[in-house]
């Protein structure tokens, strides 16, 4: 059988001075994993590349550099006995190809030097094995010991040993392949999918910081639902997610029931995706409702009730960000308030929307009020078209009256237009409690509408209102 070349994949001339290194230091080099299996989908053009060198990493790495312009630095990481060097955009990994064996305790191998074929055994996926030969005697040439352009074309996720072997060396291999599902829209082989249900709760010798960034993965997915559900069906997402596994199942009572919130927020999840590639949007969409869980109550009257949700859930989303080792800065607080506020826009899409409440709702959410309103339209997720274009309609409708409002109050982030310490001078204070309780006032009245948001307008009122509560202003 006549062997595939893809010499068109490397025409970067980086990729000839690798086989002019090679040459030099009389090894062998190959081009392998994601830029091999993304050149074949025509998932565009990698930036990071893998080479295998049969011998030293390291050593071709350091090779490379002296035959490119510049030299660029060549970073060693000898515990890896792995280097790295960036050239024209690109980042180059260079490892010796080597041969692995794990212990069960830990996914740290042992590692020995061995031949390519000792290095594609060990890759997760066939369609991460192919590699192209990087040798002047069959440049371009596919090694494909696996079939894995086969399962390239019938989207197919398969580990190239025994999947029990595969993902019991190394467990983080497992939400790799939910990942690659997700990301690919590929189907997991049956074998496969069970060796993962399999080997769940190896995952927990896996770092937060390894497993966070496979979930990133998967969120900023097309479809980031595909990925989930398959967590969520070989039993991946008790230990990762408890809080969303807590939200399946429908319960009845008295002949009232509730929606599923797992699935209803997988959904709202993809509708996010459509309009955002925010992942922080991406992950409030994904925790939105986490706190109906502990929230759900039935009462004879209202049937099934979450009653303040919304608080609970954002206090939940520290917790959770803290306990999966997650940044706890603001995109911690930006998806907390995104939670906090969640419902906050349903009410006044379904009502009559008044200036005030617009305004409340436009100095509550800051600067993240549209991204509030684009959680709240993916939140809808009703199957009746006539409810649906409904719910949009009057979410457009917030949307033009929120425009409306901010264009003419400017009420976005403000401060009210007379300082504190303008309060202390004109009525002699020092430090008080009566300073907050003016301004809070003034900051009251300007959102209800009793006065403008002006400097003179809330001057007056500053007086009128110090007055009142029994101070005397200065000039008095």
């Amino acid at each position: 059988m006549s062997k595939k070349t893809y010499t068109s994949a490397l025409e970067n001339p980086i990729f000839r001075k690798i086989s002019k290194a090679s040459e030099n230091l009389k090894l062998e080099s190959y081009v392998i994993g994601g830029f091999v299996r993304d050149y074949i989908l025509k998932r565009g053009d990698a930036k990071d590349i893998d080479v295998v060198a049969v011998g030293s990493g390291i050593e071709l790495a350091e090779e490379v550099s002296k035959l490119l312009p510049g030299k660029p630095q060549v970073s060693i990481f000898k515990n890896y006995g792995t280097a790295m060097l960036k050239s024209g955009g690109i980042e180059l990994e260079f490892v010796g190809a080597r041969k692995e064996s794990y212990t069960a305790e830990s996914r740290n191998p042992n590692v020995k030097a061995g031949t390519l074929a000792d290095d594609q055994n060990r890759r997760d996926f066939t369609i991460n094995a192919l590699a192209l030969s990087l040798n002047e005697a069959n440049f371009g040439e596919l090694l494909d010991p696996f079939n894995g352009i086969e399962d390239l074309q019938n989207k197919l996720i398969r580990t190239p040993l025994d999947p029990d072997v595969t993902y019991s060396d190394d467990p983080l291999r497992m939400l790799r392949a939910i990942r690659f599902a997700s990301q690919l829209n590929f189907k997991i082989e049956d074998a496969s999918l069970e060796s993962i249900t399999k080997n769940a709760d190896r995952i927990k010798i896996i770092s937060k910081e390894r497993v966070v960034d496979e979930i990133h993965k998967i969120l900023l997915s097309d479809t980031p639902s595909k990925g989930f559900a398959l967590l969520h069906k070989t039993g991946l997402l008790p230990h990762i997610l408890p809080e969303l596994v807590a939200l399946q199942g429908i319960d009845e009572k008295e002949g009232q029931t509730h929606k599923d919130n797992f699935w209803h927020t997988l959904e709202v999840v993809d509708n996010i995706s459509e309009t955002t590639n925010d992942l922080w949007l991406r992950w409030a969409a994904l925790l939105h409702d986490i706190g109906k869980a502990p929230t759900k109550k039935f009462d004879k009257k209202l049937g099934w009730t979450f009653h303040a949700h919304e608080f609970v859930g954002s206090k939940m989303v520290y917790k959770l960000f803290k306990r999966l080792k997650m940044p706890l800065n603001d995109k911690m607080k930006f998806v907390q308030k995104m939670v906090l506020m969640s419902s906050r826009p349903v009410g006044l899409a379904s009502e009559e929307v008044t200036d005030s409440a617009v305004r409340r709702l436009i100095f509550d959410a800051g600067e993240y009020v549209d991204d509030l309103m684009t959680l709240c339209e993916a939140d809808i997720t009703t199957k009746n078209p006539k409810k649906f274009r409904k719910y949009h309609a009057n979410f457009q409708l917030v949307r033009d009256k929120i425009a409306e409002v901010e264009e003419r109050d400017q009420i976005r982030n403000f401060q009210p237009p007379v300082t504190g310490e303008e309060i202390m001078e004109t009525f002699n204070l020092k430090p008080s409690r009566e300073i907050g309780i003016i301004k809070d006032a003034i900051k009251e009245a300007i959102l209800e509408g009793e006065i403008p948001n002006e400097y003179e307008a809330a001057k007056a009122f500053m007086l009128k209102k110090g007055v009142a509560i029994g101070l005397k202003p200065m000039n008095n």
